[in-house]
């Protein structure tokens, strides 16, 4: 199986995507309404271990096509789903979409980070809707690129931060928008869970299993020799190539709470504070400290992530340090604690009988939900890439700084680059293996 990006079958896709948007057809508003009032047709491009939960987030639509390198994973689904058609490569998925009227509607990208956004903008660039996992994308530049073809498409568009849709953070949302802890300066994320990183590289190779196709595993990535246990499926994060750690892995999550309240936007500048870099290996433990300017008349605010056991002494002197991973909102007169599914204020003793503020926040319909309404032209998904691509660009520069030996980037986003240090293009945009392009 050739490794080429133009292999035959993708070479009609841009066709066949014409004919998937109905382009130059005098029935395209017809086709349109016709489809609002049917179930959604609907791709995974991965179907196994988190990707089954994205599976299962589709089961109110119509899954006609399943996609996977692994056929293992592949053959469970397709007992699951029956009358989807299967692939091994997301090439064919993408290029046999409209035939025999099985155009589809949308595709969910569950793959490995390294892989998200040349599956997603290949997609988006037939007219197709996608929900894609956390990060959105391996690189900064793939972000910038998958969140201007949502704007410029009009498309519908969803990461996969699902815990943005449950209550408790939109409680969170309300509480210090409130005002009741005062004006928020700082803010700190400690993750206790993950720790994708600190191992040796693996050494030799091993048989290549018949049932992965390692070529399309790699896809853009450099080619490297399989190892058994080394990669698939899950050990992949602790790799440069292929992941981004425990950063790339939880940081979209846990500061998707303080980017969603505080409407952080783009930071000035990004720190990165760790153990010694290893060029192949992600770090086990990482602290990073963003600065974001003033905005809306907020003042500016620093926001630390600390990871693999560590916490700031913040979360000591308020008595919050039993928390194993959480979001602290440090306020002028108290603080907020949370993590996915609980919060609280303190002082204690300052806001005993305190009453919340009213929620303003409409419960989400789910995170899934959300995605196949605005499919249907009913609103926007709460973390379509118009949100969730900045807060990845966000998180990934992290990685960035920390990989240039901690320097201190001074960020410009509407240029995409550092302007202190241009030896950062490296890591801000990736050069792909020949034949793979986005």
């Amino acid at each position: 199986m050739s490794a080429s990006l133009t292999r035959r079958g993708f070479l009609g896709a841009s066709v066949l995507g014409a004919s998937i948007l109905g382009l130059g057809s005098a029935s395209l508003a017809s086709d349109l309404r016709k489809r609002m009032k049917r179930k959604l047709r609907i791709g995974c491009v991965g179907v196994a271990n988190r990707a089954a939960e994205n599976l299962a987030g589709c089961k109110d639509e119509d899954v006609v096509a399943l996609c996977d390198v692994d056929a293992r994973f592949l053959a469970g689904a397709s007992k699951a789903h029956p009358a989807a058609k299967t692939y091994r490569d997301w090439r064919d998925l993408l290029a046999h979409s409209g035939i025999d009227g099985d155009a589809l509607d949308g595709v969910v990208v569950s793959t490995t980070d390294h892989t998200h956004a040349i599956v997603a903008a290949n997609a988006m660039k037939l007219g197709l809707h996608v929900y894609c996992e956390k990060p959105l994308a391996h690189s900064v530049h793939e972000v910038r690129v998958l969140t201007d073809l949502a704007r410029e498409r009009k498309l519908a568009t969803q990461m996969g931060t699902q815990i943005h849709s449950l209550p408790n953070y939109r409680r969170v949302v309300e509480l210090v928008r409130s005002g009741a802890i005062g004006v928020v300066q700082d803010v700190d994320v400690w993750c206790s869970v993950g720790a994708w990183g600190g191992i040796e590289s693996p050494a030799g190779r091993s048989a290549v299993p018949e049932h992965l196709d390692w070529e399309l595993w790699l896809g853009p990535a450099p080619e490297r020799p399989f190892v058994d246990g080394a990669y698939h499926p899950a050990n992949w994060r602790r790799f440069w190539d292929f992941g981004g750690g425990n950063l790339a892995d939880r940081g979209c999550h846990y500061i998707d709470l303080a980017f969603w309240t505080l409407g952080l936007g783009m930071p000035e500048t990004v720190q990165a504070d760790g153990p010694p870099l290893d060029p192949d290996v992600c770090p086990k433990g990482l602290a990073v400290r963003w600065q974001f300017p003033a905005r809306d008349g907020k003042p500016s605010c620093a926001l630390t992530w600390h990871d693999a056991g560590r916490k700031p002494a913040s979360a000591k002197e308020l008595g919050v340090d039993a928390w194993g991973s959480a979001v602290l909102f440090r306020g002028s007169e108290g603080f907020v604690v949370a993590d996915y599914y609980k919060h609280e204020i303190g002082p204690k003793a300052k806001f005993e009988g305190f009453t919340p503020p009213a929620p303003t926040i409409a419960d989400s319909i789910g995170h899934y939900a959300e995605w196949f309404a605005a499919m249907r032209g009913e609103g926007r998904a709460s973390c379509d890439f118009a949100y969730a691509g900045p807060l990845t660009e966000c998180v990934l520069l992290g990685n960035v700084s920390y990989r240039l030996g901690g320097k201190r980037l001074l960020w410009e986003p509407d240029r995409l680059r550092a302007r202190n240090a241009p030896e950062a293009e490296g890591f801000l945009r990736r050069a792909y293996r020949d034949g793979w392009s986005l």
